[in-house]
């Protein structure tokens, strides 16, 4: 996998935004941030990424209203959110909107990286089955996994 994965930190605090960029740059991600819930679906609209990491308290736009609106425009995206103010209640609307995880701040680089890893692993195991389906290999495949003896 040569294309670097394409990560959208959302978050109205700079450091936060920083720090994020850091360790997911140093993971080898193209990496862009946003400030604001507008900013973030404008850079959508430019060109979608394959993660966001997103804030839930933010000037303007929630956090919620921005995960409902790349889950509707953009479904192939994971979302996951990260907040400083979790409670089980957004945990529950979140993942009911769509979202690939819920973390509560503060979240160190390792675990940054390693959200953005399972959001990216995530994304390709839901797309997979779409690419073998286009390509008419999905019978193929199903009738080949349940035949005894053959190698996977």
């Amino acid at each position: 996998m040569t294309e670097k994965r394409r990560v959208l930190v959302v978050d109205d605090n700079e450091i936060v935004r920083l720090s994020y960029l850091r360790s997911l740059t140093a993971a080898q991600c193209n990496v862009e941030t946003a400030w604001n819930g507008d900013e973030a679906l404008r850079a959508m609209e430019e060109q979608p990424f394959d993660v966001v990491l997103l804030d839930l308290r933010m000037p303007g736009m929630s956090g919620m209203d921005v995960l409902k609106a790349i889950k509707e425009k953009w479904p192939d995206t994971e979302v996951v959110v990260i907040t400083g103010y979790p409670s089980v209640e957004t945990a529950k609307e979140a993942v009911q909107l769509g979202a690939h995880n819920y973390l509560a701040k503060p979240v160190g680089p390792v675990e940054v990286i390693k959200a953005t890893s399972d959001a990216v692993t995530q994304k390709q195991w839901a797309l997979h089955p779409l690419g073998m389906q286009r390509e008419g290999r999905v019978a193929e495949a199903a009738s080949v996994e349940g035949r005894p003896g053959v190698a996977h």
